[in-house]
């Protein structure tokens, strides 16, 4: 395991404090008048989705986790857990809603996701960056409605996103999972 400083941290980085993997959600590098420049972060558990502040002084030293990803075929939710599959072994493995978190806005039903595993344990999963999703509920256009504005569409996942006023319930959009925003049209 190798050893992360103050100076590498950065937004997206995955590391392991006390044998627990987190991923830094944000990220503030503070250099105040007086006394050493030092870090503050948000950072999320790949365990349990809890989102707690930490701040790493200069010397402050962080494992790097021993995380594996492995793409994984969303199969269904079974009403207590949600199952994927390998496809290259055919294995199942069943992920609580909490353990899925924000991904479960934006999978459905055949779509690939990578699933994170620490110590060879699956944790959790990871939406696709970009998802094809068709519009299954937005309100009608009306005459006039064509300059900017966006106006709100729940997509077959179930996520709703801010949409142009054009387009209509049938459509299929692609969107950015991260910052969950519509992105274009698709053809």
């Amino acid at each position: 395991m190798a050893n992360i400083g103050m100076s590498e941290l950065k937004k997206g980085l995955k590391i392991e404090l006390d044998g627990i993997p987190y991923k830094i959600t944000e990220y503030q590098h503070v250099k105040p008048g007086k006394g050493a420049a030092f870090v503050r972060c948000k950072i999320k558990s790949f365990l349990n989705g809890k989102v707690i502040e930490k701040t790493f002084h200069a010397g402050d030293k962080c494992a790097t986790p021993d995380l594996e990803q492995k793409t994984m075929q969303f199969l269904y939710d079974d009403g207590d857990l949600l199952q994927f599959m390998d496809n290259n072994t055919y294995e199942q493995i069943g992920l609580s809603y909490d353990q899925v978190g924000e991904a479960f806005d934006w999978i459905i039903d055949g779509m690939s996701c990578d699933m994170m595993f620490f110590n060879g344990k699956a944790i959790t999963v990871e939406a696709p960056m970009t998802v094809e999703l068709k519009i299954v509920e937005t309100p009608p256009n009306f005459k006039g409605d064509s300059q900017g504005g966006k106006k709100p569409a729940t997509l077959e996942s179930g996520a709703v996103v801010q949409i142009p006023f054009h387009l209509v319930e049938g459509d299929i959009i692609k969107c950015d999972t991260r910052i969950g925003e519509y992105i274009e049209k698709v053809k």
